[in-house]
């Protein structure tokens, strides 16, 4: 993990391979900052979405007991609600760096969707 430290607290920069380890752990709740259509389409599986145009950093849920990881597409909106949590309440945040996308690439399991049926289903690219 990559920490960055801001003025109002820091900022964590996690691996695929790190995120991947803390939810089979289940240390950590990820938060989808995708459109809702985007993770209707492949997700993470357990990650829940709170899409950046309706959520800012401090609408985010406490991190007392789990740490929040936030990842989006590619980074970019993750980075940019990690850093409205650490204006508006301090403290530590995380990101998936590189996103959905960097998840992918590695080849990890996330729910997708069966375009012949339009239901969601267990993708392992792995397998």
């Amino acid at each position: 993990m990559r920490e960055e430290k801001l003025d109002n607290g820091v900022f964590e920069h996690w691996t695929v391979d790190e995120l991947a380890d803390a939810l089979v752990s289940k240390s950590v709740a990820v938060i989808d900052v995708r459109t809702p259509q985007e993770y209707l389409f492949e997700h993470i599986q357990g990650a829940l979405n709170a899409p950046m145009a309706f959520v800012d950093g401090a609408d985010l849920p406490s991190q007392e007991g789990k740490r929040i990881v936030l990842h989006c597409g590619s980074g970019l909106r993750s980075e940019r609600v990690a850093k409205q949590y650490l204006q508006s309440v301090g403290g530590r945040i995380a990101h998936l760096e590189g996103g959905f996308a960097k998840w992918k690439e590695a080849k990890k399991p996330y729910i997708g969707t069966d375009m012949g049926t339009g239901n969601p289903k267990k993708v392992d690219p792995s397998a």
